[in-house]
C-alpha cells in the first residue's frame, strides 16, 4: 500500500513549472503597468493642449506661463508620475513635456520616460513616438 503525499520529484516538477510561469509573466505585467501609467502623462498633456487652445482663442497667442491656463496649471500629473513643463513658447507654437519623476514608479520606463507635445498653429505632434502615447 502506497502512502498519501507527493514524491520529491513531483514537488520539484511543480516548482519548476511555477517558476517558469512566473518568469514569463512578470516582465509582461510590468510592461502593461508602465503603459497604463503613461496615460497619466497623456491626460496631463491633453489638458494643457486644450487650455492652450482656449488661451489662444482669447489672446491670439499661446501662453508662456502654464499658471495662466485654466485647468492645466499643475506642474505635476494627476497621479504624480510625471512633471509637466511648458517650454519653447513662441507666439503660434509651443512645446510641452511630461518627464517621469525620479521618485515615482514610472521612472523605470526607459523608452518613454519623457513625452513631448509640440504644437504649431494648432497642429499637434506627439513625441517621442506613437507607442509612448498608447496609440
Amino acid at each position: 500500500m502506497r502512502g498519501a503525499g507527493f514524491t520529491l520529484v513531483e514537488v520539484a516538477v511543480v516548482l519548476t513549472v511555477a517558476t517558469l510561469l512566473v518568469t514569463l509573466t512578470v516582465p509582461s505585467s510590468l510592461g502593461y503597468l508602465q503603459k497604463s501609467r503613461r496615460s497619466d502623462a497623456v491626460a496631463a498633456l491633453a489638458r494643457l493642449q486644450q487650455a492652450q487652445e482656449q488661451f489662444r482663442a482669447h489672446h491670439g497667442v499661446y501662453s508662456v506661463n502654464s499658471r495662466a491656463l485654466l485647468g492645466a496649471s499643475a506642474t505635476r500629473s494627476e497621479a504624480g508620475y510625471y512633471d509637466i513643463t511648458l517650454v519653447q513658447v513662441q507666439g503660434e507654437r509651443y512645446q510641452a513635456r511630461a518627464v517621469a519623476r525620479a521618485d515615482a514608479a514610472q521612472a523605470k520606463d526607459q523608452d518613454c520616460a519623457q513625452l513631448t507635445l509640440s504644437v504649431v498653429e494648432g497642429l499637434p505632434e506627439f513625441g517621442p513616438n506613437a507607442r509612448c502615447w498608447n496609440r
